[in-house]
């Protein structure tokens, strides 16, 4: 087991004591229960989100552009630099789209 140390006001280091010697059990023992009980009854932490699990990515490209996310022409770029269609492809897809 590992040793803990911890600094107590004299008022409840003596409610310890009084509490300890009332179970008849150490004040280990006590603080450890009391520690596993507050323990066990936290909320379970929540799922990770998309945002929580790419937090040390975002802001990470410094890319010279502050509308990178928002400005579509960043957009076409990025995807016709990805998917190694050309321009012409996704210029006739965009204008396509926009007629409709």
């Amino acid at each position: 087991m590992h040793t803990l140390s911890i600094k107590l006001p004299a008022e409840l280091h003596a409610a310890i004591d009084s509490e300890a010697r009332r179970r008849n059990v150490t004040r280990s023992a006590l603080l450890r229960d009391i520690v596993e009980q507050g323990l066990d009854s936290l909320p379970a932490p929540a799922a990770p989100n998309c945002a929580d699990l790419m937090s040390d990515l975002i802001g990470s490209v410094d890319s010279g552009h502050d509308d990178l996310a928002t400005n579509p022409r960043f957009l076409e770029e990025a995807i016709v630099a990805d998917s190694g269609r050309g321009p012409a492809t996704i210029g006739a897809r965009a204008t396509a789209d926009r007629r409709r």
